[in-house]
């Protein structure tokens, strides 16, 4: 049992009066930018599975991430954390919430056309006059983890870039991430960014239950126009049951990976953050779950 981790608080940003009235505007209209979002739904992810898993006392391996967080998914029974609730920076992880929010906020099949390159840190290469839709920039963002096709759909949000932003902050708060804080879609380091392995974990659980976001995740390889789409994802295909989330990579954050692996029907996530390889991390610790733990006992 790893002992419960400090946590330090980082500075949140504080908006402009003019943006934050342009957000409550937004808020109060109810839905139009901002899907509803009810507290029923987000705050029991609890599955009604009767069966708890049970752990073998055989000891986690030894890796390289500095933060790790693992729930079984049905029981929400946490298997292993490391500093979980340290605010870091989460890399291309942010990608998660901003897909979150494009599903709640665009429809898959608008057209969309980029007026300019953006070539910073990972991304696909789209070009000033392409079109693409709505969907196949998600696939783009999640599959390739294009900051082009991030920056592409926050800045094409109808009150702008910076209001998606902040409606990335206000679906954190409903979801009681509470050591998170977003100030870009793509990820990149900068101050006022930072997540937590737990509440990415979180973040994923609640990404997934969305069923395009779920589809796109697992994909392995993709064309979007004529653009081939390669998951940075190396366990995809190549670790049984693994069927996503996302990678992440900055000078800051380290090797980060987010996993949905499914074995036998029962569901885990793992998050590791800080990791010199997060795929071999990754992979011995999915060995250890499912060599550790049993699920065999049911409880009333």
């Amino acid at each position: 049992m790893s002992r419960s981790p400090k946590t330090t608080t980082l500075p949140t940003p504080s908006p402009s009066l003019s943006r934050l009235l342009l957000l409550l505007l937004v808020l109060a209209l109810g839905g139009f930018w901002i899907s509803r979002i009810h507290k029923s739904s987000i705050i029991n992810l609890k599955s009604t599975s009767t069966v708890v898993p049970i752990s073998q006392n055989l000891p986690p391996p030894t890796v390289s991430a500095k933060n790790i967080f693992i729930i079984d998914q049905a029981s929400q029974t946490v298997f292993l954390q490391k500093s979980a609730d340290q605010p870091v920076f989460p890399a291309s992880t942010t990608k998660m919430m901003t897909a979150l929010v494009v599903l709640d906020n665009f429809s898959l099949d608008q057209p969309i056309t980029v007026t300019r390159s953006y070539p910073i840190g990972q991304h696909v290469g789209f070009r000033p006059g392409e079109t693409l839709t709505v969907e196949q920039l998600l696939y783009a963002t999640l599959v390739q983890s294009g900051n082009d096709a991030a920056e592409i759909l926050a800045e094409n949000f109808p009150a702008g870039r910076q209001v998606f932003i902040d409606l990335m902050n206000v679906k954190a708060a409903a979801l009681n991430l509470d050591h998170t804080h977003f100030a870009n879609p793509t990820g990149i380091d900068e101050s006022g960014h930072y997540s937590s392995a737990a509440d990415l974990a979180r973040l994923a659980s609640f990404a997934l239950k969305n069923p395009e976001f779920a589809r796109i995740v697992s994909t392995e390889n993709s064309i979007v126009s004529n653009h081939i789409l390669t998951n940075v994802n190396e366990l995809l295909g190549k670790i049984p049951g693994v069927l996503g989330v996302k990678t992440g990579f900055t000078d800051g954050a380290g090797q980060s990976l987010v996993t949905l692996v499914n074995r036998d029907d029962h569901p885990v996530i793992m998050v590791v953050l800080g990791s010199l390889d997060r795929f071999g991390d990754s992979e011995k610790l999915i060995d250890w779950v499912y060599s550790n733990f049993k699920w065999d006992v049911e409880y009333e």
